[in-house]
């Protein structure tokens, strides 16, 4: 059930910046497909992290590029 409540976060914070995580948009392209600035996709991470409380590596920080790669790192 905690697994379940972190995912519901999770989708919380995608959805306020607009990402949808059904179907394929999950494996869009966060820089390409759906044009952000490397600032925001900063921003979104960070959000994720503080909702989710789990930290990441600034290694794996930068070499996110779908949204589907940063959900499998936070579980």
């Amino acid at each position: 059930m905690k697994n379940f409540s972190k995912i519901r976060r999770i989708i919380q914070v995608f959805h306020r910046y607009g990402i949808r995580l059904s179907g394929e948009r999950k494996f869009d392209n966060l820089y390409h497909d759906l044009k952000m600035e490397p600032v925001f996709v900063m921003g979104l991470i960070f959000e994720l992290e503080l909702a989710s409380q789990v930290y990441l590596k600034d290694e794996d920080v930068y070499s996110f590029q779908e949204p589907i790669q940063i959900i499998d790192k936070l579980l």
